[in-house]
């Protein structure tokens, strides 16, 4: 049979082909429905884009709905990511009423499509309190937390666990981010597609036209960070690693990245880097439009060493991207890199500016360790982090939503 599918049978197997298609067949005609903040920019809207029509494939009826808001709902659900990580927030009333008065307008809108679903999605707290407003629901709702939520600003936790406390389930990357709720708690981590546009080999020459594109020095080692413009990301630590390792060796510097439609914050923080990097001709700090997938693709493929120097991060797909391309990555010790950035192994964990540009340096003086760890971070995306694991995860739930109760299912 051919399809999407068996494009992937080269990478992973016939064997993983035939056990989703096995997966799914009880499934066949079920209506899904997921629900997120944004379209384009950011890891959630990149999954859905090509979980969605894998799903579809296999004979699900899915679909893929996008919360509309005004700027007073996208500063208090930006408020919200940032206090879920841990930083200390005060959400006005008046951003209290927008975000739920935003979620009512928006159940309005998709309460046929919603209450009518066997299978509904909710991605993130923008879109949490749709459940209580679709109160006349057939189908299973899940609540899909993508933030690290390990150490949550506690007010911003406990208005936000009012609203998804009554879903049937809900999943999280890692075990570390999970919160008590009165429902069965599933882990999925998070995954790349390995064909698509930023992650698929490229045609010879592409990688070498990034450094003519941008005024690289293909003479120089290239340092990259590929993140929204967010404070979490910790970019001006990523210019101060540069700047103590540059001490040491002759390299540059590439921040690339752009904004998301659902955050406020990213050019007030986009100023903050440009100060940061000052007249240096060896940053270059990128802004690149959300379907830049191939150009980031290049600019991984062009990298001596990929960072990826989050004081708190989800899980990092950026991460993923560069391990799959055989890429050695510096990451922060935070969240889902841990998961991904085996120490000594895939690359190296840092908490500060100084510990990144120590293991900048080591790397460089030690080229045959790049090679080394790149094929290992290959490795371990191959088993791990692909997007064929994800979707048989998430079948999995399914069938265990559908036969809830039960110890033993037939398929």
């Amino acid at each position: 049979m051919s399809g999407l599918l068996e494009k992937y049978v080269p990478i992973v197997g016939a064997e993983v082909i035939d056990h989703l298609r096995h997966l799914a067949e009880p499934l066949r005609g079920s209506r899904v429905v997921h629900v997120n903040s944004t379209r384009e920019g950011g890891g959630v809207a990149e999954i859905l884009s090509w979980l969605i029509p894998f799903k579809q494939e296999l004979g699900l009826e899915t679909s893929w709905e996008v919360i509309e808001g005004g700027p007073e709902f996208y500063q208090c659900t930006k408020s919200f990511h940032n206090g879920l990580q841990g930083a200390p927030v005060a959400i006005p009333p008046g951003q209290l009423a927008a975000y739920e008065q935003t979620n009512r307008d928006n159940a309005e809108r998709l309460r046929g499509l919603l209450s009518e679903a066997d299978f509904v999605f909710i991605h993130d707290p923008q879109p949490a309190p749709l459940f209580q407003f679709c109160p006349e629901h057939k189908g299973k709702w899940v609540w899909r937390c993508h933030i690290d939520l390990s150490r949550p600003h506690r007010a911003v936790w406990k208005y936000l666990r009012d609203w998804v406390g009554s879903y049937d389930a809900s999943i999280w990357s890692l075990a570390d981010f999970a919160q008590p709720l009165p429902h069965p708690l599933y882990l999925i981590a998070p995954s790349i597609d390995p064909l698509s546009q930023k992650n698929r080999d490229l045609y010879p020459g592409e990688v070498d036209a990034v450094f003519d594109r941008h005024g690289l020095d293909p003479d120089l080692p290239l340092i990259t960070q590929v993140s929204r413009y967010d404070r979490f990301k910790d970019p001006l630590g990523v210019i101060r690693s540069y700047q103590l390792a540059r001490e040491y060796t002759p390299l540059q510097l590439v921040l690339a990245g752009g904004g998301a439609a659902d955050d406020p914050e990213g050019e007030e923080v986009l100023r903050e880097v440009r100060e940061a990097a000052g007249d240096d001709p060896n940053i270059h700090i990128l802004l690149l439009p959300a379907d830049s997938h191939r150009e980031i693709n290049a600019l991984q493929r062009a990298s001596t060493i990929v960072l990826q120097k989050s004081t708190r991060e989800g899980f990092g797909l950026t991460v993923t991207e560069a391990l799959w391309k055989g890429k050695p990555v510096i990451g922060g010790n935070t969240g889902g890199i841990r998961l991904q950035v085996i120490n000594h192994q895939t690359g190296f964990l840092v908490s500060t500016p100084e510990g990144a540009a120590l293991r900048i340096r080591y790397l460089l003086r030690n080229r045959d360790h790049l090679a080394e760890m790149g094929e290992r971070g290959r490795a371990l995306v191959l088993d791990n982090f692909l997007v064929t694991r994800h979707l048989r995860e998430y079948l999995t739930l399914m069938h265990a939503l559908r036969h809830e109760g039960l110890d033993r299912i037939e398929l």
